[in-house]
């Protein structure tokens, strides 16, 4: 094996600090998205997203069954993605992302805050009533306020879940009772898909997880959707100011496939209807990290509308894993039409397939914000492994 070149430790070296100014999340700072949500719409910046759900939506029995058909990893072949997606999710309860102050008689303060809730908290419970949406919570407040009664909020804190009382005030300017929280339970985004399972409907996008914009938290999801996205415009990036895809999707038509898990690894569910690939129909392999070598390779993503392209990049570093870890590449863009016309990697890109000898490897996943030209990726099999394709242990066996 040859020694790296004097440039290449160079390189690797301010890689490493460029960890400092690193983004942790890619995904668009600007979505426009015709959804009929309850007029809410959110962006996922990348450390990067629900609901119209039909009867053909797998159950739990289902995903047990489906455990039972993992792959050897040498049988593994999936289709590489590239396609912009649009991606909704719903919350498990509703999540707090602030306070605010009620001005009551007695003065301004926040009845949220003072019952000791948190930003990043989830409300799970009031009053022994299960809390699914936002509009769940205003009847319940009006009741009790009403009665001058406390309510009883049981709330998720992390893995733990805890229960405080809540006094609702009556604000006077808005002639209602009010909590004194800021709260939300669905966000919105665009990103890349990764790859699908022809035989299953299994697929991996994003490459990272979801974390909800505000609290920087990741998004404990109920459901969510995978939707058709078209690229409309692209944001061109720079040294401290990384660039961004802007997009267009419509939940109601063109819904491709479930949301059920948001890891570390990306976004995983099942599709619902084929997806068209206009570069590749067939299946590829996959290579693990040990496989990866430095050098050429090449990425499949969209910059205008729906069209997947192929563009050159160079793998500068890859660590072999013999553990589930993020950012185990460092990649850097050297199609000279990409870097013309998105300046290197840009927020939306997450997820995009790595293809090196035939093979796909991996996904980008960050982009550095002090070179936007370079950023990281994550290993292909971490993404298999939380698809449900491959067992964690018959990878680990094979690194």
């Amino acid at each position: 094996m040859s020694r790296p070149s004097k440039s290449q430790w160079i390189y690797k070296i301010s890689s490493l600090l460029s960890l400092i100014f690193m983004l942790f999340f890619i995904s668009p700072s600007f979505i426009h998205a015709e959804t009929s949500m309850q007029g809410y719409k959110e962006v996922f910046h990348d450390h990067p997203i629900i609901p119209f759900f039909n009867n053909e939506e797998s159950t739990n029995n289902e995903d047990e069954k489906d455990k039972e058909q993992y792959q050897r990893l040498e049988d593994v072949r999936v289709v590489p993605g590239g396609q912009s997606i649009g991606v909704q999710l719903e919350t498990k309860g509703v999540l707090v992302v602030g306070h605010h102050q009620v001005k009551a008689s007695e003065g301004a303060k926040s009845p949220g805050e003072a019952a000791k809730i948190n930003v990043g908290d989830t409300i799970v419970e009031i009053n022994g009533q299960k809390i699914n949406h936002m509009t769940d919570i205003k009847p319940i407040v009006d009741h009790s306020g009403k009665e001058n009664k406390k309510l009883q909020v049981k709330l998720k804190r992390g893995n733990e879940f805890i229960e405080t009382n809540l006094q609702p005030i009556f604000d006077k300017k808005e002639n209602a009772y009010k909590i004194g929280l800021y709260i939300r339970d669905t966000a919105a985004g665009i990103g890349t898909m990764t790859f699908y399972d022809p035989e299953t409907g299994r697929y991996g996008a994003l490459g990272h997880v979801i974390s909800d914009m505000d609290t920087k938290k990741p998004i404990d999801i109920k459901q969510g959707s995978i939707i058709h996205s078209s690229v409309t415009s692209i944001e061109k990036g720079d040294n401290g100011l990384p660039g961004e895809k802007q997009a267009s999707f419509q939940t109601q038509e063109k819904r491709i496939g479930n949301i059920t898990r948001n890891t570390d690894f990306g976004i995983f569910g099942k599709l619902e209807k084929e997806v068209n690939h206009e570069k590749y129909e067939e299946t590829f392999p996959v290579a693990l990290s040990h496989e990866v070598k430095e050098g050429p390779a090449k990425i499949l993503t969209v910059v205008d509308e729906e069209k997947i392209e192929e563009f050159d990049i160079e793998i500068i570093s890859s660590v072999p894993q013999k553990s589930a870890s993020t950012k185990g590449m460092v990649i850097q863009i050297t199609d000279p039409k990409l870097l013309e016309l998105t300046g290197g990697i840009v927020q939306g890109m997450s997820g995009s397939p790595i293809i090196q000898n035939d093979k796909i490897i991996g996904a980008v996943t960050h982009v550095f914000v002090n070179d936007p030209t370079s950023g990281y990726g994550v290993h292909i099999e971490w993404m298999l492994e939380d698809a449900g394709i491959i067992q964690p242990e018959d990878n680990e066996s094979a690194a």
